[in-house]
C-alpha cells in the first residue's frame, strides 16, 4: 500500500494545476491543453534572445573564460521550464522554473564574482557614456520588469477589470532583455578590469546606430588567447 500511495503522490505533483500559484491570466482561454497560453508563449523569448546573446558575447568569453556561456545556456533552461510551468501550472513545473532561475544566479556569481578590487573597476569605467547609458537602461528594464511581476501577482483584480491579464507574460519578455543588458554591462566591466589589453568596447546589435538593440562587447585590442589541450 505504501508503494501505491507514493506513486499517487508522485503523480499528483506532475498533474495540471497542482501548484498553489495561479497567475492572473485566464486559464485554458486559448487551448484546452495549455493553462496560461500567453504566459507560456512569452517564455519562448528566452529561446530567441539566449542564442543571440551566446553569439554576441562569444568573443569576450573566448578571450576571458568560456564558462561565461553557462549564464545564457542556463537562461535557455529558464525559458524551457517557464513554458512547462505555465502550460501545466504543475508543482514540478513551479519547482523547475524557480530552480532554473537560481541556477542562472549561481552561474553568474561563479563566473563574475567576487573580485578583489570590485569597487575600483566600476568606478574607473563610469566615464564612458555608453557604459552609463547601458547601466541606466539595465536599471530601468529591471524596475519595469519587476513592476509587471508585482502588479500581476498582487493587483490581479484591477487588471481583470481592465481585461488585461498579461503582465506576467510581459515580465518574461522584459526580464530576458534586462538580463541581456545587465550581463553585458557586468561582462564589460569585468573585461575592462581583467583583460584590459583587449580594449573592450560596447556596441549594439543589429545596428550600433539604432536607439534600441541587444548590447555586445567588441574587443579592439590584440587577443592573447592561448591554445588549450
Amino acid at each position: 500500500m505504501g508503494g501505491v500511495y507514493s506513486s499517487e503522490k508522485m503523480a499528483e505533483v506532475f498533474s495540471y494545476e497542482s501548484s498553489e500559484i495561479d497567475w492572473c491570466e485566464d486559464n485554458y482561454k486559448h487551448s484546452e491543453h495549455v493553462v496560461e497560453y500567453f504566459n507560456t508563449m512569452s517564455s519562448f523569448f528566452f529561446f530567441i534572445i539566449s542564442p543571440i546573446m551566446l553569439y554576441l558575447l562569444h568573443p569576450y568569453a573566448k578571450e576571458r573564460n568560456l564558462a561565461i556561456h553557462m549564464v545564457w545556456t542556463m537562461m535557455i533552461f529558464v525559458g524551457l521550464f517557464s513554458a512547462y510551468f505555465h502550460m501545466t501550472l504543475s508543482f514540478v513545473g513551479q519547482m523547475l522554473d524557480e530552480l532554473s532561475i537560481l541556477w542562472v544566479l549561481a552561474a553568474g556569481y561563479a563566473v563574475w564574482f567576487p573580485r578583489r578590487h570590485y569597487p575600483s573597476f566600476i568606478k574607473d569605467s563610469c566615464t564612458d557614456q555608453k557604459v552609463v547609458r547601458l547601466a541606466k537602461l539595465s536599471v530601468a528594464l529591471w524596475v519595469l520588469a519587476i513592476s509587471c511581476w508585482v502588479s500581476d501577482r498582487f493587483g490581479c483584480s484591477f487588471w481583470q477589470r481592465l481585461n488585461f491579464c498579461y503582465l506576467h507574460g510581459i515580465w518574461h519578455i522584459l526580464i530576458v532583455i534586462a538580463v541581456a543588458y545587465a550581463s553585458t554591462l557586468i561582462a564589460y566591466l569585468d573585461a575592462n578590469y581583467e583583460i584590459p589589453y583587449s580594449l573592450p568596447g560596447l556596441q549594439y546589435w543589429p545596428c550600433d546606430k539604432w536607439a534600441v538593440g541587444l548590447p555586445r562587447i567588441v574587443l579592439k585590442g590584440t587577443p592573447k588567447t592561448q591554445k588549450r589541450c
